[in-house]
């Protein structure tokens, strides 16, 4: 048995200002709450640990948390937890409603990529209308996809009954016929319905995108390239997607922490064009680091990094009415081919010009 003197001993032997292994250990520490391990985020972290967690000035920790808006409250009140992957429609409500307390001071690294909304249905559910007054699965609570379906089917004007299983258990209910539809929001093709047999007779259901909802939601569209067994050939299927972001806690500017974001960021925002190499999440493809969250400040080593290099130029090959024009006929098409009610000219208006703010790398 070691004495207490032996111990204290063994500690005034260590040179003052000398480095411990718990020191060296938490170099360069950055912890990040990502969703389930069957979300988007959690594997695109672990990208992004693998490329910068070199074991000797930084080290990255994916943690899996339990959802957009429980990441959220954690990440404010949570020792620890420096930066967090949150969904658009729920930081953008949180704003609203202001809760967290302190919510304003939340800064963002970068928009990240688009997650689409899924929603997976027995047979007999042939349409979103379909479900009333059924059984669906919005997830565990604080979860994201508990916020947005809850959102999309409001504004169907579909009332179901809501069960809150985790992911894997609601699959298993929906295959035995214990609830009708499960809804979640994660990159296409989400590894999770590839175990999905054609005996089940699960499809996805279309999620047409609702003029009210184009400020928080983008038009998506499955096809059976995504899904070969719930998505017939020359059938697609549309749906919304909401964008992923990557938000950093309130901290103390000249606290090691900060420091360690900061270097976290650089590292990142340096070696990005690594993560578009194969081999890694081809969501990545879809992230503009210069891209801009409306109505919301960007962490300050992240802006002076986006300011010094600078972003990528988009390319104006078509004058602004040519692309109106194209747009206004995709719409239509669209319209057509869903069978949804045809849209005024300033619903269209409102979309191309969301459409416009992603193309030069400002959207939502």
């Amino acid at each position: 048995m070691i004495s207490l003197g032996a111990t204290m001993l063994a500690l005034a032997a260590i040179p003052a200002g000398a480095e411990t292994v718990v020191d060296r250990a938490n170099r360069g520490l950055v912890e990040i709450a990502t969703s389930s391990t069957f979300g988007t985020d959690a594997r695109m972290m672990e990208d992004l640990a693998d490329l910068l967690d070199d074991g000797q000035t930084r080290r990255i920790v994916p943690m899996i948390g339990k959802g957009s808006l429980q990441n959220l409250f954690d990440l404010k009140v949570l020792r620890g937890i420096d930066v967090a992957v949150v969904q658009w429609d729920v930081l953008e409500n949180a704003r609203a409603e202001k809760r967290p307390p302190g919510i304003e001071s939340v800064t963002y690294i970068a928009k990240l990529y688009n997650e689409e909304f899924h929603l997976l249905a027995r047979p007999e559910v042939k349409t979103v209308a379909d479900l009333a007054g059924k059984k669906v699965n919005l997830g565990v609570p604080g979860d994201g996809t508990a916020f947005t379906g809850a959102k999309l089917l409001a504004a169907a004007k579909v009332k179901v009954q809501v069960t809150s299983y985790p992911l894997p258990v609601a699959f298993d209910k929906l295959r035995s016929g214990e609830i009708s539809a499960l809804a979640y929001v994660t990159a296409k093709p989400a590894p999770l319905f590839a175990m999905v047999r054609p005996q089940d007779g699960l499809h996805l259901v279309s999620i047409p995108l609702k003029a009210e909802l184009a400020a928080s939601y983008v038009p998506a569209r499955f096809t059976s390239e995504d899904y070969p067994d719930l998505v017939p050939a020359g059938t697609p299927v549309d749906t919304v997607a909401v964008g992923a972001v990557l938000v950093v806690a309130s901290l103390i500017p000249e606290s090691e922490r900060n420091r360690n974001v900061a270097n976290f960021v650089d590292a990142f925002f340096t070696q990005f064009p690594k993560l578009l190499e194969p081999g890694h999440h081809p969501k990545w493809n879809e992230v503009n680091l210069a891209a801009e969250l409306p109505n919301w400040r960007r962490y300050g080593p992240a802006d002076a990094w986006i300011r010094k290099n600078g972003g990528a130029p988009t390319p104006a090959t078509v004058s602004d009415p040519q692309l109106r024009d194209i747009f206004a006929k995709f719409l239509d098409e669209r319209t057509r081919a869903s069978g949804g009610s045809t849209l005024t000219a300033q619903q269209k208006e409102d979309l191309f010009g969301q459409f416009k703010r992603w193309q030069e790398g400002k959207v939502r």
